[in-house]
């Protein structure tokens, strides 16, 4: 105790020290450049949108005399300042790191979160909002015309939702997002049960958190897992918010009732949303277990083709990786914005694609997503093998049965779940309803870059029913850990029927990075679902939001020369395949 007491200056001599260097300690562990300024906060500035809500903001920005710097707005749902939980002490920390290298920052709670005023209603507010919050910054006086946004998920919504609508915006850096709403909500045309309640449950429990100690705004996040898992075996689905929320939830039902993607609610979003309105300069970053990937793939394509030149980065990130997603669109964002806002290009690098290879923990860059590609297939054969060979004539089928009752669970993947990302498969494997068809021991690594399908023929003995593929990555050691996967929702419609009766599908599997070392095999599952990430299909046909009846499948997988199903893979690779 006497050695304790003796050494306390000294230890808090220490202390002081390291919180007097803490700038440059984060800018050494965050790889940015020295900060150049300290900071001031402006908190809860009062922003009134033109049908008199009144929307708080707080502003970010150096001190020193000059005023002459560029603006960084970014709008957020999920609180903006220490007192608002975990994510405001994020933000605050993301915004004094942009504002200690010149940059003024505004942060704003959206309508009807946190301190501002109205109601959240997903999306429709943040047009209008958005563009008033640009009109009200325009008459500041430190103001000086150069505008960039900035921010993750929804975050980046709120950024397109203004972003098509006007040229003030000169740069932005939207994050695991997308513009593409509806099959964000409805993923492969079935519907994405675990975020619609997820969401919303996560929106509750932080606004548990306001206003108290963090460790006590954490405990409600801790035990939402727990609360909301009643939810997702619930029937119908449109009590599925009561058995999550304790009680009905407005915009949870609104989706539920625009199925259609022909809905006036879809088609607005898609004409506020066309991304190739946009003026700005457009730097995307996506993670490769992000339900929000094949969106984000999706706007960089729609830009590309209108002659826009965006930026793309994607990780081997899932959704809930958020603090390193901000970490690194923090860095990439500093030179984004020297770059468009300040015209100083000297650290923007020299290719505009950045692509995580997984398997061996690699980034590269690119000119262009996706690179040059060979299309190989991997037929599926008897004995539950693939082979780059055709099968044979007399290839039996492979049969299981999907009970609805009893789910193929979602395991891992793009799931809007901590529990997302690359996970051991092994037990989803020994399941009855999943079926794995594995390659030989790879003689030499390959490159997995660009979109995954999986062609199949099939039989059900229903005409509403699901059909799921998931890509793996058998280790040596026998672990399989899953790369990307996609379902293909049948109805009558939908399909090219065969001469004997069964159904030729293509699975979009989505899109990977990967690099199968050698020793490794490629593994294919094939199954009726991955609940809650896509709902289960109950079979019958009937409205999926009222339905409560439950049909079994028969399901028919065919590998044979007459029915040739095909995992098709974009390989990269110099070395030849196995």
């Amino acid at each position: 105790m006497v050695v304790v007491v003796r050494l306390f200056p000294l230890i808090a001599m220490f202390l002081v020290v390291i919180f007097g260097f803490r700038k440059r300690l984060y800018a050494r562990l965050l790889r940015l450049r020295p900060p150049q300024y300290n900071v001031t906060i402006q908190r809860r500035i009062p922003v009134t949108m033109q049908d008199g809500i009144t929307l708080l903001a707080d502003h970010y920005f150096p001190q020193t005399g000059k005023t002459a710097f560029p603006t960084i707005l970014i709008r957020s749902p999920y609180g903006r300042e220490p007192k608002d939980g975990g994510f405001g002490y994020l933000l605050t920390f993301f915004a004094c790191r942009f504002a200690e290298r010149g940059y003024h920052v505004v942060t704003q709670d959206t309508r009807g979160r946190f301190r501002s005023g109205g109601e959240f209603n997903p999306y429709f507010a943040e047009r209008n909002d958005g563009l008033d919050t640009i009109k009200w910054l325009e008459q500041q006086s430190w103001f000086e015309g150069s505008l960039g946004t900035w921010g993750p998920s929804y975050l980046g919504i709120t950024q397109w939702a203004m972003s098509t609508a006007t040229p003030a915006i000169k740069a932005m850096m939207p994050s695991v997002t997308s513009s593409k709403l509806l099959t964000v909500v409805f993923p492969d045309g079935s519907f994405d049960l675990g975020l619609t309640i997820r969401w919303p449950a996560i929106f509750q429990a932080l606004d548990r958190g306001q206003d108290v100690a963090l460790w006590r705004g954490l405990l409600p996040l801790l035990r939402l897992e727990k609360k909301i898992a009643p939810a997702f075996t619930q029937l119908p689905i449109s009590w599925a918010d009561e058995r999550a929320l304790g009680q009905p939830l407005p915009y949870y039902q609104a989706w539920l009732a625009n199925s259609n993607p022909n809905s006036p609610m879809w088609t607005q979003i898609a004409q506020d949303m066309q991304v190739e309105k946009a003026t700005a300069a457009i730097h995307l970053v996506g993670g490769w277990y992000d339900f929000f990937l094949r969106g984000l793939l999706h706007d960089y394509m729609d830009l590309k083709a209108v002659g826009k030149p965006p930026f793309l980065t994607i990780g081997p990130w899932l959704h809930f990786s958020n603090a390193f997603v901000m970490t690194d669109s923090l860095r990439e964002g500093l030179d984004w914005f020297d770059a468009h806002l300040r015209e100083d290009r000297s650290r923007l690098r020299n290719k505009p694609v950045r692509l995580y290879i997984m398997g061996i923990d690699e980034w590269r860059d690119y000119e262009e997503w996706p690179p040059a590609a060979t299309q190989v297939r991997y037929y599926l054969w008897a004995a539950r093998a693939l082979s780059v060979d055709l099968p044979e004539n007399s290839s039996s089928p492979d049969h299981y049965q999907y009970n609805p009752a009893d789910p193929t669970p979602a395991v891992g993947g793009t799931q809007f779940s901590l529990w997302a990302g690359p996970r051991s498969n092994q037990e989803l494997e020994a399941r009855p309803d999943v079926l794995v068809y594995t390659s030989a021991a790879l003689q030499a690594p390959i490159e997995v870059i660009g979109q995954v399908k999986l062609e199949l023929y099939v039989r059900s003995s229903l005409d509403f029913t699901d059909f799921f593929g998931r890509l793996c990555d058998v280790h040596p050691d026998g672990t399989s850990i899953n790369i990307c996967d996609g379902l293909f929702h049948i109805t009558p419609d939908k399909g090219v029927c065969q001469p004997d009766g069964s159904l030729w599908i293509e699975i979009d599997m989505w899109a990977t990075a990967h690099c199968f070392r050698k020793g490794h095999r490629i593994r294919l599952q094939v199954s009726s679902g991955a609940h809650p990430r896509w709902n289960r299909n109950l079979g019958t046909g009937s409205a999926f939001a009222t339905d409560t009846r439950m049909k079994v499948a028969d399901q028919t997988i065919y590998h044979d020369a007459t029915h040739p199903s095909a995992l098709v893979i974009p390989i990269v690779s110099k070395e030849a395949t196995n």
